[in-house]
């Protein structure tokens, strides 16, 4: 099958926008444990800076030992696309990871997992305005409402959720989630005239770059490495590198609504994947309709109806 085709393929693109997803959801464990490991307390910003930019910039690397020794594909980029790229970084990883990382370290796990995809509504209504054949609908509403419901649901029994904001907590996560929809806006843009992998690779790199600036200058010193810490910063630099690299193919050929709405998948993959991989986190029957609803609310926003009539027609011609 043409690469076009796979990627504009419902089934194959369903499957990849999952597995996107919960590569993404097994971000939350991960970084948990890795924290643990690492002694890095909640209000030690420099530190969650630095480790995340250690973890992006092994991503780039891995994407460009991928590009030239298995693609053969030139990593080479005009002049002119630097500093959009750059721009993208800037979005997608150093903005992006920074208020994320340091919002989540200042309210709870619920709200947290919650506010973090309020980038997909952001998304949804930026393609409105932005593409015209990307508009809200009905259908599109429906599906905001599943999802948003599965994230509040799957939340709801663990306990110690409240309206209370702040705005280093709560207010960095909303500021994260709007940030990811411009970058989600100019990587669709990007990936249209340049390799995916290549806008991938190169933004990684950028926004990296800026963050170990930033989180050295306020370290001094590099992070404590141990053997189960650097094998959960390889594992998550990889889970970066291939998300990010199918997540903008993806992008390149779909509508940016629509593939955004899997997102949603996210925060009830990580659960589930916090129960298996946390001491304390128990499974319950609220996950379970949680992933029922967001299920629903995808199809209902990606199922397309065939005309019945004029399929029967052409089968009888």
């Amino acid at each position: 099958m043409d690469k076009s085709k796979l990627l504009k393929n419902k089934v194959s693109v369903t499957i990849i926008a999952i597995f996107c997803s919960i590569l993404w959801g097994s971000a939350f464990p991960v970084l948990k444990i890795s924290y643990e490991e690492l002694n890095i307390l909640a209000e030690d910003i420099y530190s969650k800076v630095l480790f995340a930019g250690i973890r992006f910039f092994i991503s780039s690397i891995i994407i460009f030992i991928v590009l030239i020794l298995f693609l053969k594909i030139p990593i080479k980029i005009k002049k002119e696309n630097i500093f959009i790229i750059f721009v993208l970084g800037l979005l997608q990883t150093s903005l992006q990871y920074f208020f994320f990382y340091n919002g989540l370290a200042y309210t709870s796990g619920i709200k947290g997992s919650i506010l973090a995809q309020s980038g997909v509504f952001f998304v949804v209504i930026l393609s409105h305005f932005i593409y015209h054949d990307d508009k809200m609908n009905f259908k599109k509403l429906v599906g905001l409402i599943l999802g948003f419901l599965g994230i509040v649901l799957v939340n709801s029994s663990q306990g110690g959720f409240n309206l209370d904001m702040s705005f280093r907590g709560e207010g960095f996560l909303i500021i994260s989630g709007l940030v990811s929809a411009f970058g989600t806006i100019l990587a669709k843009k990007l990936s249209k005239d340049i390799h995916p992998f290549i806008v991938t690779s190169w933004q990684m790199l950028l926004g990296s770059s800026v963050l170990l600036i930033v989180g050295y200058s306020g370290n001094k010193e590099m992070l404590d490495f141990n053997l189960v810490s650097g094998s959960l910063l390889l594992y998550s630099a990889f889970l970066s590198a291939i998300a990010f690299c199918l997540w903008y193919a993806l992008l390149k050929y779909n509508k940016a609504s629509e593939i955004t709405m899997f997102k949603f998948v996210i925060p009830i993959t990580g659960s589930f994947l916090s129960v298996l991989l946390l001491s304390g986190e128990k499974f319950t029957i609220n996950m379970f309709f949680a992933l029922l609803l967001v299920v629903v609310g995808i199809v209902f926003v990606n199922y397309k109806k065939k005309d019945i009539k004029n399929e029967n027609y052409r089968k009888v011609g």
